[in-house]
């Protein structure tokens, strides 16, 4: 029982990584044209490639689903931040929460203007291409530098013609603003 706690205690300790103040990811994501057709079939879902795309950034939040239809394919969300948006003391100053696949700020007064908030960070859905990937996804801690690389997708369930469809776009807000990305590779830099 003594074992157990300290092992909680310590987890619980390490569940959010701090850096020193300073911009730690400079580049937005880059995203391209899909050079050739990909479509993968998991469960009862085709996932459709309708963009390259690959980033560095900064892990501001991270949640797991396991009871909503997207769960199925997409169990993690993960808030991103690039630009300021991975600087620990801008983000320090910023309330960031993660609920019902949706990625919330709030701030008392703005460290960087509105629009930079909005531009430089993101909710992901996550789809984990390989059992690999997927150990990673439950690893990683708030705070993390990740490198990320995979296709935007939209995923179709013919079954019942269920679909979900990312952004394609790193501008926009609200409903249908997230993207839904198939990860073929996700490595933990810092």
């Amino acid at each position: 029982m003594v074992l157990r706690t300290i092992i909680f205690l310590l987890l619980l300790s390490c569940s959010e990584i701090k850096h020193p103040p300073g911009v730690l990811v400079k580049e937005p994501p880059k995203q391209s044209s899909v050079t050739e057709a990909q479509v993968w079939e998991r469960d009862d879902y085709f996932i459709t490639a309708i963009a390259q795309f690959e980033l560095k950034a900064k892990v501001l939040g991270k949640e797991r689903y396991r009871f909503d239809r997207g769960s199925d394919i997409a169990p993690y969300d993960l808030a991103l931040g690039w630009g300021r948006m991975s600087d620990q003391a801008i983000v320090d100053k910023i309330d960031i929460t993660q609920r019902t696949r949706w990625y919330f700020w709030k701030v008392d007064s703005f460290p960087i203007p509105q629009k930079e908030i909005e531009i430089s960070s993101a909710n992901m859905h996550l789809i984990p291409a390989t059992e690999e990937i997927m150990d990673e996804l439950d690893d990683l801690l708030v705070g993390e530098i990740i490198y990320l690389k995979g296709y935007l997708v939209s995923v179709i369930a013919p079954k019942d013609g269920w679909s979900w469809k990312s952004s394609l776009s790193r501008n926009d807000t609200g409903g249908g603003a997230c993207e839904l990305i198939w990860v073929e590779k996700l490595l933990r830099i810092k």
